[in-house]
This record gives C-alpha cells, sequence and structure tokens, in this order.
C-alpha cells in the first residue's frame, strides 16, 4: 500500500506541475468524482472482507457471491456514469464529453477490483492483496506520467488514471481464478447475491457520505472561487490525499479484527492512535520543511499555498481517522451515523459559498470535520462499550 500511495501521489504531482492550476483545477476535479464513485467499489470490498472475517467456514460461498455481484455491479455503474457524462461535464466545466466519459469507463475495473480486494483481504492473503494494491498505482504513474508529457490536458491525465485501473484486475483474477470449486456451487440466502448486494448497498451508502465529505470542498472551490484560487486549493488538496491515504494500511489489516475480535474498542482506540502519530509527524513536517513541502505540490507556481501546507495536513489527519471511524461503523453494520456524515457534507457545501478565497474555505473544512470527527468518536466509543458489557 506503501508503494500504491506513493506512486499515486507521484503520478498527481507530475500532473500538477505539468499542467498548471487552471488544467490541474479540472483534474482534481474529477479525480473526486472518481474517488466519490469509487464508494461502491469499497462498499463491496468491506462487505466480502467483513463477512469472511466475521463466518470464515463460508468463505467458498461469500467468495462466489461477492465477485459475481461485483462483475454485475461493475457494468451496471459504468454504464450510469456513461449516461451521466453530460452533466458531469457540465458540473465540471470541461469542455470535452470524452473526458467526463473516463469516468464510466473507469468505474468498470475499479468495481470488480473491489470484490477482488474484498475476498483478498477478508482471508487476509496479504501478499495477494499487496501486489493488487501495487498494480493498482505503479502502472497509473508510468503510464500516465507518458500520456501526459506527451499532450498536458486533462484528458490524458484522466486516461493515464482509466489505463491504470486495468492491471490490479488482472492481477486479481490470477490470485483468485485457480480456487477450485469456489467459482461453482448454490448460494445459500444468508451468503447470497441479494444477501451480499443488500450489504453492499449500506456500505457503500455510509462510504459515499464519506468520500462526498472529503471531496466536496474542491467542487465548491472549483465553482465558488476563480480558476487561479481553486488550482491553489487543489494543489493543497494533494497534501490532504497524501496524508489521508497514507496510514490506509492500518484501515485495511484492522477491519478484519473490527469485524471479528471481541475487544472491538481496543482494536479501534490503538488503529487511531497509529493514524494521529501519522499525521501528527506529517503537520510538522509540512510546517518545518514547507519549502520542501511545495516541490511536491507542483513547484513555485503554487507558492502562494505554501504557508498554508501544513493546515491541509491537518485536515488530512482528521479525514483519515474519520475514515477509521466510518470502517467501524461498517464493521459493527450500524445504520444512523452516517447521518451525521451528511450533515456535515451540507455544511461544507452551505457555509463554503460564502468563502471569499481558498484560505476561509479551508479553515471551514477543518472546523466540520473536527465537529464532526468529536461526536463519531464519541458515539462509537461508548456503543463499544455497551456492546462488550453485553457479551
Amino acid at each position: 500500500m506503501g508503494i500504491m500511495n506513493v506512486a499515486t501521489y507521484g503520478y498527481t504531482m507530475v500532473a500538477a506541475r505539468v499542467l498548471g492550476p487552471r488544467s490541474y483545477g479540472a483534474f482534481a476535479a474529477l479525480m473526486g468524482v472518481l474517488l466519490v464513485v469509487g464508494v461502491f467499489q469499497l462498499g463491496l470490498q468491506a462487505t466480502g472482507a467483513r463477512r469472511i472475517a466475521a463466518s470464515p467456514g463460508d468463505v467458498h460461498e461469500i467468495e462466489r457471491s461477492v465477485l459475481r455481484v461485483g462483475n454485475v455491479a461493475a457494468l451496471v455503474l459504468g454504464g450510469l456514469c456513461l449516461a451521466l457524462a453530460p452533466l458531469i461535464n457540465v458540473a465540471l466545466r470541461l469542455d470535452s464529453l470524452g473526458t467526463a466519459a473516463l469516468v464510466g469507463i473507469s468505474a468498470v475495473p475499479m468495481t470488480v477490483m473491489g470484490g477482488q480486494a474484498g475476498v483478498l483481504q477478508g482471508e487476509r492473503r496479504w501478499t495477494e492483496l499487496a501486489l493488487v494494491y501495487v498494480a493498482n498505482g505503479l502502472p497509473r504513474l508510468v503510464v500516465g506520467t507518458a500520456l501526459v508529457l506527451w499532450r498536458p490536458t486533462e484528458l490524458t491525465a484522466m486516461l493515464g488514471v482509466t489505463i491504470g485501473q486495468v492491471v490490479p484486475v488482472l492481477v486479481g483474477w490470477l490470485a483468485l481464478h485457480h480456487r477450485g470449486d469456489r467459482s461453482h456451487g448454490k448460494d445459500r440466502g444468508h451468503h447470497g447475491g441479494r444477501a451480499v448486494l443488500v450489504e453492499m448497498g449500506h456500505n457503500s451508502h455510509a462510504l459515499l457520505a464519506f468520500f462526498a465529505l472529503s471531496n466536496v470542498d474542491v467542487l465548491v472551490a472549483r465553482n465558488v472561487l476563480g480558476a487561479h484560487e481553486a488550482g491553489l486549493y487543489a494543489a493543497g488538496v494533494i497534501v490532504v490525499k497524501a496524508v489521508l491515504f497514507l496510514p490506509q494500511f492500518v484501515v485495511v489489516v484492522a477491519f478484519p479484527s473490527m469485524s471479528s475480535d471481541a475487544d472491538r474498542r481496543r482494536v479501534l482506540i490503538e488503529s487511531l492512535a497509529v493514524v494521529a502519530v501519522i499525521g501528527v509527524v506529517s503537520a510538522a513536517g509540512a510546517k518545518v520543511l514547507s519549502g520542501l513541502a511545495l516541490v511536491f505540490v507542483g513547484g513555485h507556481q503554487y507558492v502562494l499555498v505554501q504557508d498554508q501546507l501544513w493546515l491541509f495536513a491537518v485536515l488530512g489527519t482528521l479525514l483519515s481517522m474519520l475514515q477509521l471511524l466510518v470502517y467501524s461503523v461498517l464493521a459493527r453494520q450500524a445504520r444512523y451515523s452516517v447521518y451525521a456524515i451528511w450533515l456535515a457534507f451540507l455544511a461544507v457545501v452551505v457555509l463554503g459559498r460564502l468563502s471569499a478565497d481558498y484560505q476561509a474555505l479551508l479553515r471551514l473544512v477543518v472546523v466540520v470535520d473536527g465537529c464532526l470527527f468529536a461526536v463519531l468518536l464519541a458515539v462509537s466509543l461508548w456503543r463499544l462499550r455497551r456492546a462488550a458489557a453485553t457479551l
């Protein structure tokens, strides 16, 4: 996952430097949309991982259902995104229907990968899962960099992402296709396709709320601020994403334990502590070494954002800890905490329209996400303590 995140971050850095603030702002907005679409991939992955971790005796049946649901969902989601391409084109002011259509094309392999990764994660097959993650990062860096150097537009930048999404699916297929009778047989109702689809829907809803919240600020900046200010904010968000995804391995490794271990509260607290330490170090580094950090967000074109990079790192830390809390909610299959996330989303959308510049928008998002984190943490610890007391 470290290799994947470094490669993904490297491609983002290349795109920011080569495209410049205006074109990179459009590409960042597209990536925000793709991350929101990716909640179905993550919802399916969480469903497969949770079910296998909680019911290891039914792994064959669960694998069958998860992979089948993933294939069908990929085709449906890809078709829907293609149908919405004109709307994406207008909403993001792309002036390129082909660029908007790449979101739908990317959604197909991305969703298929979600089912594959969920099976590997639930079975704790870390080596195979690691290879899938590496394949999800390196091809994007290599192919995408070649494309944007050839023709520096948001279309070629997005095309690099699309091509890169196919490689991890091939790796996942190689890891899973020699599994004997696991691809055949009749499903029982508990782990059948309908049950998996329903849980995927609930999980995707929670993750949709989180990723909508974590990406709506870029869309608000794109539509409220000027093109240059929006580009500056998008450059700062590179730091946010780096700090958000840097400790993502904690979520992946901890989630099966949060789904099956008796002491889920301890797992959550220890995981939050690890993420917090990584975040504090990242924010301190962005503050002390802001000049070096500026190099990694695109260079001198973005010098006006240099003094705020540490605050972008704080925002990334908050989002990373929020992500962990969301997965704790999924592990215990809670339903109502998601509405608090949607309230925070609405707060950013409504209040963000009052922002005069990117700094005001950044401070607003940090405050809203900080309040949401405090609420979800208090609710999660209370419910986990109650659950432990009943055992």
